[in-house]
């Protein structure tokens, strides 16, 4: 799925539970990180939740393997890996992930712990194209 068809996709929903319940979906669907990469090396501090993200550097592109012991996290890396995956160190630089989740309809929706979370997420991404730079 694209991010334009994800952003298309929750356009469609008219109000939080709906979201709640496709960001759950989203969740389901995401791949499970092997239990080998689930070590405090990986383990993204700030997130209410385990949460966990690895960087794979590969012809000048990142792409990233996460997971979450919170199934709504998982929903939400789920859609943090559609924007940042397989972008250069530089397009992941620009990216503004505030706006796109004003898109999705999910900013206002957030707790502040799981909004803490998410950019606790970003960060760590950021961390990682910028050391590959």
């Amino acid at each position: 799925m694209t991010l334009e068809e994800l952003i298309e996709n929750f356009s469609y929903l008219d109000n939080w539970e709906d979201r709640y319940s496709y960001l759950i979906d989203l969740g389901n669907e995401l791949e499970n990180l092997p239990t080998e990469y689930k070590t405090p090396e990986w383990k993204v501090q700030g997130c209410q939740s385990q949460v966990w993200l690895v960087p794979q550097f590969q012809d000048g592109k990142l792409h990233f393997l996460g997971d979450s012991d919170a199934i709504l996290v998982r929903g939400l890396i789920s859609i943090v890996l559609m924007i940042y995956n397989d972008k250069s160190p530089s397009e992941i630089k620009n990216i503004a992930i505030e706006d796109i989740f004003a898109k999705l309809g999910l900013e206002e929706n957030l707790s502040p712990s799981r909004r803490n979370g998410l950019m606790s997420m970003v960060s760590r991404i950021k961390f990682y194209a910028e050391q590959s730079m």
